[in-house]
Parts: C-alpha cells; sequence; structure tokens
C-alpha cells in the first residue's frame, strides 16, 4: 500500500531538524511543506512547495474520513484571523491512530505528535494525495 509507504519513508527522517524556509533540494533540514514534499515526491506524487499551494492539490476530505497517508492542514497564531487559503499555515502526515508525522517550530524537528486539543482546534482541512 502506498500510503504505508510514504510514512516509512517519512519515519526515516525523524529528528531532522526544522528551519522556517527550508530549501526544497535539502534532506538535512525541512520546514513543514519541504518535508512532506519530499516524502511524497519520493514515491512519485509531485506537490507544489508551500502548504497553501498543497491545500489546492488532491481531493478535499471530510476529517471523519481521515487515513493514513491523507495530509492535514492547520492555521497557525500568526495567520489564525486571516480567511480562506492564508489561514494555513502548516501541514502534516496523518498516520491513523490520531496520530501526525511532521515537523514544526515547536518540536523543532521532524517527530510523530498526537493530535492533541491543541492541534485539533487548529485543523483547517484535509485532503487526499494518494489516489
Amino acid at each position: 500500500m502506498l500510503a504505508k509507504r510514504i510514512i516509512r519513508t517519512g519515519k526515516r527522517y525523524i529528528g531532522t531538524p526544522y528551519v522556517f524556509g527550508a530549501p526544497s533540494n535539502r534532506k538535512d533540514i525541512f520546514d513543514c511543506s519541504s518535508f512532506v514534499r519530499h516524502v511524497y515526491g519520493k514515491h512519485g506524487i509531485r506537490l507544489p512547495r508551500n502548504s497553501r499551494q498543497q491545500f489546492q492539490v488532491g481531493q478535499a476530505i471530510p476529517l471523519s474520513w481521515l487515513r493514513e497517508g491523507d495530509l492535514l492542514f492547520f492555521t497557525t497564531p500568526k495567520r489564525k484571523k486571516k480567511n480562506g487559503l492564508e489561514r494555513i499555515g502548516h501541514v502534516a502526515i496523518y498516520l491513523g491512530n490520531h496520530t501526525i508525522l511532521h515537523t514544526s517550530r515547536n518540536d523543532k524537528k521532524v517527530t510523530i505528535t498526537s493530535l492533541s486539543p491543541y492541534w485539533e482546534n487548529v485543523i483547517v482541512g484535509a485532503r487526499r494525495v494518494i489516489t
């Protein structure tokens, strides 16, 4: 299953440092969207560079339909009062069991995080890019 392979690839980068605006060609540092773009790209799924652009790819799905490998999009404190695409400031890979694989300013590295009340309250939407 493609989702499991993508997740396995992403988990290889656990601990890789977070750097905001990390260049797309780097594998030793990531920001949230460069990480997602790199991991999916290793499996032939080409995604745009930033989270707002990535939110426009694939199929929008309700959160109740989430499955492994779907992308979850979040707002950030800096963007929460904005509208539409401008609210989006973070992207993560859904792992199932209420967990995500991502890299963020908070964790400062690629990590697995529980969808705690904090993360649940800042979800903007979900997209399925694996067909």
